[in-house]
């Protein structure tokens, strides 16, 4: 019997799918290479779905000498591209076999850009077709599935494909050849240190706003200032007031306020604002981001790949969004499945009123914002995180349909003696959306007595504190999220992974962002020798085209042609100053390398205590003066050292962070047998012990 080939973008997307689409009893489960493949029946006819594990074909280098330009390129195997995506062969040969006496191939991956790409990739590579019938759903529930299946598309959507096949040139060029020009300019110019320094089109840019940020927190000088207060009784209540300056800068003009002798003020003026709190947008994916991150501390990253488990569950719409706007859903339907798993008493209130959720301006070709659906069978399944996501994205939804919150805003102007005061009151009189949304707001209430202009008010006492002004706080990975889409760098669904990538190569450090010596040196040489590559106006650009592509307003072999004249140019100027920028690398990364090792000072000499690291990956502390100090202290083996910069206040050593693969990391100071140790070594914590000299 002949059949229809479906594929998927993951194996859960697969098992779902089928399981939906399958006519009673007509589904097969086999498992081939340890792939679990379906087949099933509906109206007569046969259907197998296989599963990718998202991208199968990645862009490969032709010219096997590694120099730069470098601008001949081929689409091969992921698992012949990097040697860590060996996992994916099983899914390229099994799609292979199946491919083989298919008949008819349906592409039922993501719909998005990177979906499409995957699946249109596959389709060409290994099924050897150009077209084929496409699903195209936003939630992996069964009535979209079935209504997608049913509607199917006769065609791909080829904008969308040359949009993706163009971004992935366009970022493998810029990535491969901007790494290999960085790297060879460092090998060329030095034999006494060598590593690969990576830079891309969407990595300067974000890099260097990152390090904008750290200069001006490095240049910042603080001024003092002070914040003046009046303590005061009013109708037996002990209220602070604020002096009407914010900041005081003047000394003198502080002894005179403190010099206030008056014990009675008056109340020259009461003001009340009634302000309307209008319910939050839907979640798109850089809000959800951000939210995740300000209240569970989930990097992006981490957000999204618990969003994609919500999704593939059945639990949520697609993550990867831009949209703020809900599309004509059965909101009953969701309202009512919420009921039933503890949002009673907030769905009973929402169906009071017009089922009309706050939408925002921002749209998406592809998916609606992201809202719960009416599939809860899977809750179950999910764990601790998983469950917090999830709550988040359904306060969020019911939040959306909620009335507009009322607070009530008081403002107080006490006269004492010339000088005058401000109290402020916050109240909120109609709760509104907030109660849906009340784990995640922090609202500060603070209550005035009812009292009317010229009442009297007892001065208990003026007091003064000296503050000084702060510089800017850093990016956390939720804000520069936020900032990357503002400054429209990357796409909701590539900035995550460019955030990782920094993480990953050493340039950022931290929840709220640091920018590493060596993140900064690599900015610093690129704005000095090459600026272009850090070019924001550049990186939109070419955003733009892309676009365009996207619109049907381009053609993909014109922008790749254009982006290559512009990376030709930037390369042009970079060769020029190849030996200079490798120099300066070469001098910072030998001076880097060797303030790395250096943890503190030796106890017992002075001198510094340096890490050591052994070929079998066992690793020590050692004293800098050995033979003459023998001092050492033992290290876990095949762990990321971390130099946290502290003392430990019980015996002195350097306090370090340990990172093991797999494992929770740990902070520990040196000495093995100092007091602190006591609960590691009750859990029979093991420690590298050897004889290292």
């Amino acid at each position: 019997m002949s059949y229809t080939l479906m594929i998927a973008e993951k194996p859960l997307a697969a098992r779902r799918i089928a399981e939906i689409l399958a006519e009673k009893n007509s589904l097969k489960k086999r498992k081939i290479l340890d792939v679990e493949v379906y087949e099933f029946e509906r109206s007569r006819k046969k259907y197998i779905i296989v599963p990718a594990v998202g991208h199968l074909f990645g862009l490969h280098n032709k010219l096997k000498r590694w120099t730069y330009p470098a601008f001949e390129y081929e689409w091969l195997p992921i698992f012949k591209v990097n040697k860590k995506a060996g996992f994916a062969k099983k899914y390229f040969e099994v799609i292979k076999k199946f491919a083989k006496d298919a008949e008819d191939f349906i592409i039922c991956t993501d719909y998005d850009i990177e979906g499409s790409v995957i699946g249109y990739n596959i389709l060409n590579f290994i099924c050897g077709r150009k077209h084929a019938k496409r699903m195209k759903f936003s939630t992996l529930t069964k009535e979209e599935i079935i209504n997608s299946f049913e509607n199917i598309s006769l065609s791909l959507d080829f904008l969308q494909i040359e949009a993706g096949l163009t971004r992935h040139i366009i970022d493998w060029l810029w990535g491969i050849n901007l790494t290999r020009a960085l790297t060879l300019s460092l090998k060329n110019s030095s034999s006494k240190v060598f590593s690969i320094i990576s830079t891309g089109r969407v990595q300067g840019p974000t890099l260097a706003i990152l390090y904008e940020r750290e200069n001006q927190i490095k240049n910042f000088k603080p001024k003092t200032f002070w914040q003046i207060y009046a303590e005061v009784k009013l109708e037996n209540k002990i209220l602070t007031a604020k002096f009407k300056k914010e900041k005081v800068w003047k000394a003198d003009e502080v002894k005179k306020l403190l010099d206030i002798k008056s014990k009675e003020g008056v109340v020259v003026e009461v003001k009340k604002r009634l302000a309307l709190i209008s319910p939050p947008l839907p979640f798109n994916t850089v809000d959800l981001q951000a939210e995740a991150f300000n209240h569970f501390k989930f990097s992006p990253i981490q957000t999204m790949q618990i969003a994609e488990n919500l999704y593939q569950l059945g639990l949520i719409s697609y993550p990867r969004t831009s949209s703020q706007k809900l599309p004509k859903l059965d909101f009953k339907k969701i309202l009512k499945a919420l009921s039933e798993i503890g949002y009673k008493n907030y769905v009973n209130e929402i169906l009071k009123g017009e089922l009309k959720p706050r939408e925002g301006e921002k749209t998406d070709p592809a998916h609606p914002a992201i809202y719960p659906t009416f599939e809860t069978e899977n809750l179950k399944m999910l764990n601790k995180n998983e469950v917090k996501l999830y709550d988040l994205i359904v306060r969020r939804f019911l939040a959306c349909f909620g009335r507009p919150a009322k607070r009530m805003f008081t403002t107080l102007k006490i006269k004492i003696e010339d000088k005058i005061f401000v109290l402020k009151g916050r109240e909120t009189l109609e709760v509104g959306w907030l109660k849906f949304y009340s784990p995640y707001l922090k609202l500060d209430e603070v209550s005035l007595p009812p009292i009317k202009e010229g009442s009297k008010v007892k001065v208990l006492a003026i007091k003064a504190e000296e503050k000084q002004t702060q510089p800017p706080s850093r990016y956390t990975q939720g804000s520069i999220i936020k900032e990357m889409e503002k400054r429209n760098l990357g796409t909701k669904a590539t900035r995550a992974e460019i955030l990782k990538t920094l993480y990953e190569r050493g340039y950022i450090v931290g929840k709220s962002i640091k920018v590493t010596k060596l993140g900064e040196i690599v900015v610093e040489i690129l704005k000095k020798y090459c600026p272009k590559i850090l070019s924001e106006e550049l990186t939109r650009k070419l955003e733009n085209e892309m676009d365009l592509i996207f619109n049907g307003k381009k053609k993909r072999i014109e922008v790749i042609e254009e982006a290559k004249q512009i990376l030709s140019n930037i390369l042009k100027k970079f060769k020029e100053n190849e030996l200079r920028i490798g120099k300066k690398l070469a001098e910072f990364l030998v001076k880097f390398r060797e303030e790395e090792r250096i943890l503190g000072k030796c106890s017992k000499c002075g001198n510094n205590l340096i890490l050591i690291k052994l070929k079998n990956g066992k690793q020590f502390v050692g004293c800098s003066s050995y033979p003459k100090c023998k001092n050492s202290y033992p290290l876990p083996s095949n762990a990321k050292i971390i130099l946290l910069h502290k003392i430990c206040e019980r015996c002195g050593t350097p306090l370090i962070q340990i990172l093991r693969k797999g494992k929770r990391p740990f902070k520990m100071c040196l000495d093995p047998k100092c007091e602190t140790k006591a609960k590691w070594n009750n859990q029979k914590f093991k420690y590298f012990r050897t004889n290292v000299h």
